[in-house]
């Protein structure tokens, strides 16, 4: 009788297969020589052993890294339903390469190699999936790790996965039924808490059920799972919106009111561009998170032959915010009173006159709804082809209007202008201090003087659609003759649709304080706090920060008040108070893109041996022509009007909307080649070579010309799309060893070098618009200013405002001051997205140890990733770049002990300062970058099996309570920090099987 022994490679596809792991992994495994084996018994059934847990899932992933050709990292489920980590960012993030940014305290997007969230392509199940919202990046957090059996992370470019993953490919497998074949059905249930939360519930719940069975003989087969998580926080924060180079700065400033510590040029003069903060705000945010996530699915096979499979996944998410927050705003030319430059030039202190402190609150309500259903047929047409057919139609929805009051996402602002001067001070410490002298005498504002400043609403919602029909085949060559294993080849249709609308009321409800209406808000509606309990996490915050206090009041009773106050006939033209994003006063736009793209590829395996080392080849190519449509419906801009202060406004014209379709198309040839060489039958060497791509931002697609709604001075800022933008294509070379020296045990040690051309920049062009007349520096602001500064006085905006009035100049029954003819052109800063003509490079290395220590129980696992290149931002320099966004080292370790019942596991991930992005909300026109601080964060959880069915268990996030900071070009330009706090769970998780 005629045996076949598979090697190890083979085992473990089998055992992947039963816990319903990926049917591509069993694809990349390619057929061994028999080898010689001792006769077996006809009768005798092998025997599969199943390794479950945390050893378990470690094992199989190795496996996965090791069988593939290319370079491909897994995470496994420890069992079905039981994934490594409560995220499946932070599951990710223990791959080597890969680091997560956060939301709320949580990983949320990935980026792999130092290529972020928009360079890197998600699917499930090998369908390209929808960016979250309107966007190509995709949210984890939404989506629950229970259901989910493997993630496949592809480094290297492979012919037969969609297109967009310049990074990465990161591949969800979820569980098939027919794949496990016996009954599976398991429920947990956890209690949460979350040491940050104040205003919520203690203890939240998480509760999980799964189901999975074969009928009729393995023909049919029918799983599903559900999820509902939800989680009450508080975020406790201080921001900075943006930083200004060179503004203004007086010239009559006493010697001792001003510190200079730049270097000084040859005349003994301190040299060189320098900065100063537009704002310094702090706030609290109580949060409310649910989520819920479910999947079912249904499977048929008639034949022997043929495998039916039609799923559904979907995934509502809601996120509620109530925040109260306090600050001041600073405006510049002849507002500065004293001040002090760091050797950078960063200003640390100031002494600045004018504007305002105010106290706000807002309230969101923000939900996403993802769903996807695919229908997907595989036939065996015989020995040696196998087909596969799959349609899918996908969608996700971000909608911040989701409050059943607003419909909307609403700011209430309050304050006052009644200061004498504002101290920003950041000369130590970790949080910038912004101390009020108000014109009471002391450095608190009194509830009495509270009075109305503003209010705004937006409703921003975003949806993006993938539609995809995909056949794929595999012809296995069934003759021993040729080196050739098999032939893949496919075609695909996909189109992409992203698309958003904005709804902005404008700044509703009178403005300036002028007229001043304290009466309309009883002082009983405000509660003082002071800031003991707030940023205590950072030196220089609690009791130590200035201010020293806060108010909190009712969002609804301010709502309330001003509807019954504020109204028409009180402010006149189409200013009045309503709770509505679609005001008289505001502006609605509408935008989208879609690309529709057709694809065709090719690949070959090849396996023989050369001088004696087996050596085995995948050759592909993919080709792709994509054309791009962009359609914008946006309001037509008229003119800039003046309402005091730093409150200047666009005027649209009333239903002059105008509607632009713009075109572009691209095409791209996407060649790949692995190579894989079995040392020995531990060690694995690799080399790759292929050409991987990632497709421009929606923002850069979307045509039109849009101007600023608020053109402050410094700040006068427009954009308009390019439509015909070219891909980032990037030429990829990896070199990589695996030594696999024990079960479940392997070092490997890898480089990466990719050569990326077509990088998007933005092109800031000073500009006139024909039309547009600015008030600033025009004739009548110019003699106000000379008769203010004849007079001995400062020349503030707010003074300005006043003197040009008496000077002559009237208020239209808006209460704006109208640009004249003879004022100056606006100067506006047009931001226009580009190819860069240059080819950037970024390389780097990738070292991982894994190792089981015997039959102890221990294990522990250590990575890290280098990473370097030419794409870094020069923040020494004003000029445009064109950076790549997060680029950065980092590390990830874990130790676990898993024997008799209990596992337990410590986890650290570590990640070094990184490039957020370019631009600053209220930055200067240069183009001013945002970094985060590094951050490394400890996990850990607890599993006791107290019977076969029955596991408790513990879990600890963030247990050294780490926060999260962010800073301009230097240190000392301070953009925000945020305060989370660890967060625990307790439950347990019962099989019925």
């Amino acid at each position: 009788m005629n045996t076949v022994n598979y090697k190890l490679s083979h085992v473990a596809i089998l055992i992947g297969a039963v816990l319903g792991t990926s049917m591509v992994q069993a694809e990349e495994a390619e057929p061994q020589v028999a080898e010689e084996a001792e006769p077996q018994v006809a009768e005798e059934t092998p025997e599969v052993i199943e390794i479950r847990g945390i050893k378990g899932s470690l094992i199989r992933s190795m496996n996965v890294k090791r069988d593939m050709s290319g370079v491909v990292d897994a995470i496994s489920a420890e069992e079905m339903g039981k994934f490594p980590d409560t995220n499946l960012a932070e599951s990710l993030q223990r791959i080597t390469g890969v680091a997560v940014s956060r939301s709320n305290g949580e990983g949320s997007q990935i980026t792999v190699r130092g290529f972020g969230p928009d360079f890197n392509l998600v699917t499930l199940n090998g369908r390209q999936m929808p960016g979250t919202g309107n966007s190509r990046s995709y949210n984890f957090e939404n989506l629950s790790s229970d259901g989910v059996s493997a993630l496949e992370v592809y480094k290297t470019a492979r012919a037969d996965n969609p297109t967009g993953g310049l990074g990465a490919t990161v591949n969800i497998v979820t569980a098939r039924p027919l794949d496990s074949g016996a009954e599976k059905m398991s429920f947990s249930a956890k209690a949460i808490h979350d040491s940050s939360n104040v205003a919520g519930d203690d203890v939240t719940p998480e509760i999980s059920a799964l189901y999975s069975n074969a009928f009729l003989d393995d023909t049919v087969g029918f799983g599903f799972t559900i999820n509902h998580h939800r989680r009450d926080f508080q975020q406790q924060s201080a921001n900075i919106q943006g930083w200004q180079a060179n503004v203004d700065l007086p010239t009559n400033l006493e010697a001792d009111s001003v510190t200079d510590n730049r270097p000084v040029n040859d005349q003994g003069v301190p040299a060189g561009d320098y900065f100063f903060p537009r704002d310094m705000n702090y706030q609290i945010s109580d949060l409310q998170r649910e989520r819920t996530n479910g999947q079912v699915v249904f499977q048929y096979a008639p034949t022997d032959d043929i495998v039916m499979t039609l799923d559904h996944t979907g995934t509502k998410s809601v996120t509620g915010k109530n925040a109260i927050s306090w600050g001041m705003w600073n405006d510049y030319g002849g507002n500065i009173n004293g001040y002090e430059l760091d050797e950078n030039g960063t200003v640390v202190y100031a002494d600045i006159s004018g504007n305002d402190g105010s106290f706000s609150a807002s309230r969101s309500t923000t939900e996403v709804k993802e769903r996807s259903v695919g229908f997907n047929i595989q036939w065996q047409a015989s020995d040696a082809l196998s087909l596969s057919l799959d349609y899918h139609d996908s969608q996700s929805e971000t909608d911040n209007g989701a409050d059943a009051g607003l419909g909307s996402e609403g700011t209430l602002v309050l304050g006052s202008d009644q200061l004498t001067t504002k101290r920003y001070d950041f000369r130590s410490g970790e949080i910038p201090h912004a101390e009020i002298l108000w014109r009471n005498g002391t450095n608190e504002l009194a509830a009495s003087e509270i009075d109305s400043h503003f209010s705004q609403f937006v409703h921003s919602p975003g949806k993006a659609t993938v539609e995809q029909l995909q056949l794929d085949g595999v012809w296995e060559n069934l003759s021993d003759r040729w080196a050739l294993v098999n032939i893949k080849f496919g075609v695909a249709r996909t189109e992409q649709e992203m698309s958003g609308s904005n709804a902005w009321s404008g700044l509703i409800g009178g403005f300036l304080f002028n007229p001043a209406w304290p009466e309309l808000f009883p002082d009983g509606m405000f509660t003082q706090h002071d800031t003991s309990d707030f940023l205590n996490a950072f030196d220089g915050g609690g009791s130590a920060l200035q201010p020293h206090y806060y108010y909190t009041f009712d969002f609804d009773e301010v709502a309330a008040r001003s509807e019954a106050f504020l109204t028409n006939e009180l402010l006149g033209g189409n200013d009045y108070f309503a709770t509505t994003a679609y005001h008289d006063m505001g502006t609605l736009s509408r935008e989208s893109v879609t690309e529709e793209t057709s694809s065709i590829y090719l690949s070959s395996f090849w396996e023989f041996e050369v001088a004696n080392y087996p050596v085995q080849i995948n050759a592909g190519v993919r080709y792709e022509q994509t054309d791009v449509t962009s359609n914008t419906f946006q309001p037509m801009p008229t003119a800039v009007w003046w309402k005091g202060g730093s409150e200047w406004h666009t005027q649209y014209l009333p239903d002059g909307d105008a509607f632009f379709t713009v075109e572009g198309e691209h095409d791209v040839v996407l060649p790949m080649v692995d190579l894989r060489v079995d040392v020995t039958d531990e060690l694995v060497a690799r080399m790759s070579w292929g050409k991987t791509i990632s497709r421009a931002p929606l923002g850069d697609l979307v045509g039109g010309r849009s101007l600023s709604n608020s053109p402050k001075i410094g700040s006068r800022n427009a954009s308009e799309g390019n439509t015909n933008l070219q891909p980032f294509e990037s030429t990829n070379f990896d070199l990589s060893l695996e030594y696999y020296y024990a079960e479940g045990s392997y070092a490997a040690i890898g480089y990466f070098d990719k050569s990326v051309k077509n990088f998007i920049g933005s092109q800031i062009n000073s500009t006139t618009v024909e039309g547009f007349n600015d008030i600033y520096q025009g004739p009548r602001w110019l003699q106000a200013v000379a008769d203010i500064e004849s007079r001995g006085e400062q020349a503030t905006n707010d003074a300005i405002f006043a003197q040009m009035q008496a000077n002559g100049a009237t208020l239209n029954e808006q209460g704006y001051i109208t640009p004249n003819a003879d004022d100056p052109l606006i100067v506006w800063d047009f931001t226009r997205p580009f190819n860069a003509p240059d080819t950037k490079s970024v390389d780097g290395f990738e070292v991982a140890v894994q190792h089981l220590f015997g039959e102890t129980g221990f294990g522990v696992g250590v990575n890290a990733t280098f990473v370097n290149g030419d794409v870094e931002f020069d923040v020494a320099s004003l000029e445009q770049q064109t950076p790549l966004t997060g680029l950065s080292d980092s590390a990830n370790f874990q130790v676990f002990y898993e024997l008799e019942g209990l596992s337990v596991k410590l986890t650290y991930a570590w990640r070094d300062e990184y490039l957020i992005g370019v631009g600053q909300d209220q930055g200067s026109s240069d183009n001013p970058p945002q970094f985060a601080k590094a951050f490394g964060q400890w996990d850990m959880s607890v599993n006791y099996d107290m019977t076969e069915q029955l596991t408790v268990f513990f879990e600890g996030v963030n247990l050294n309570d780490e926060t999260e900071q962010g800073f301009g070009r230097y240190e000392r330009q301070f953009l925000f920090a945020r305060q989370y706090g660890p967060r625990y769970a307790l439950g347990f998780r019962y099989k019925f099987n």
